[in-house]
């Protein structure tokens, strides 16, 4: 079964083909992505019209590409996955749209998938012998979720984050630090050479038995302790601010992720999205794992971010349980 995968949530417009054999093996045969960074950067975060307006000069171009790139056509595709939902409006009905198109003009099934499931579902590329129920993290610039995955297309939130998303509180300090957009990559590095005891931040888990985040109270302790000591003329280095956030925000999802797994019982536990490369993130959660004898599964960095491979995945999963679209087909925001 070859699958075209279509993704346009946020900044990315990303295609891919997968080929999937009988015995559900998985094989990406083509990943095309175009990147909108340099666009946002010139405003220090995306900006949803200029994002769909992107999307829809690239689009074209990014299918196209990832259909030669895999040597292939239309008329071999078997299905047409695309993200549907959650995300930006704008960007949504983008890929939505074209989909919906191509497969009406094709004959070919169209499947909605949801993006967080699509994130989770990049796992099954390098951990094929991963298999529902487990226990799953999705952490990214608008999402900081704990999901309850209970089959291939049952996924419970049973965690979340109340206000700011993980990736979006590291946006919106390295910005306030003068780092240049997304300030992911740079505020890693940086936490590298920095002291996390100069600067005292409160815990973004929520102190009570809820599985829940809120990383709104740290981001804005930040900012309020910057603004601060740039009145008193006080100098502080960003390497010490970068380290102390990371600090919190790694052992903040350590301590929901350590009552998750103790709550459901899981040994088995998948950790997906764009903040999942985050180096210090990945180390202390295998130190966890390895501490709580659970296996542990994430994705490589090429599959960390936004892309259309992890949507054909779970578009396969969603067609074998029936969950396919028409020519009515929207996009929702949530």
């Amino acid at each position: 079964m070859l699958i075209l995968g279509i993704e346009s949530s946020c900044d990315e417009t990303a295609a891919s083909v997968v080929e999937i054999t009988n015995n559900g093996e998985k094989k990406i045969l083509s990943n095309s992505v175009a990147s909108q960074i340099a666009i946002h950067r010139l405003y220090g975060g995306v900006v949803p019209e200029i994002a769909g307006r992107a999307h829809s000069e690239a689009i074209c171009t990014v299918v196209s590409d990832a259909l030669e790139n895999a040597g292939k056509t239309v008329s071999d595709i078997d299905i047409i996955g695309v993200t549907s939902n959650p995300g930006l409006i704008g960007a949504l009905l983008v890929g939505v749209s074209f989909a919906k198109s191509l497969a009406y003009s094709a004959g070919k099934p169209i499947v909605p998938v949801n993006h967080i499931k699509g994130h989770i579902a990049a796992n099954y590329f390098n951990y094929p012998e991963l298999k529902p129920p487990f226990l799953a993290l999705v952490v990214s610039g608008g999402h900081t979720s704990i999901m309850d995955v209970k089959s291939y297309t049952d996924f419970r939130t049973i965690g979340r984050t109340r206000d700011d998303a993980a990736g979006e509180a590291f946006d919106k300090v390295g910005r306030v630090m003068g780092l240049t957009y997304p300030c992911g990559a740079e505020m890693d590095k940086l936490a590298f050479a920095g002291d996390p005891s100069i600067f005292k931040l409160p815990s973004a888990a929520i102190s009570d038995d809820t599985l829940d985040f809120s990383f709104s109270g740290v981001k804005t302790a930040i900012l309020n302790t910057l603004n601060s000591m740039e009145q008193k003329k006080q100098s502080y280095k960003k390497e010490d601010i970068a380290a102390a956030f990371t600090k919190v925000f790694t052992a903040s999802i350590c301590k929901k992720t350590e009552m998750a797994l103790k709550k459901t019982g899981y040994t088995t536990f998948a950790v997906a999205g764009g903040v999942s490369a985050n180096s210090h993130l990945r180390k202390s959660l295998s130190e966890l794992c390895k501490k709580m004898n659970v296996k542990l599964c994430i994705p490589p960095l090429s599959l960390c971010g936004d892309n259309g491979a992890m949507i054909a995945a779970q578009a396969y999963y969603e067609y074998i349980e029936g969950n396919v679209g028409d020519t009515s087909l929207n996009a929702s925001a949530v």
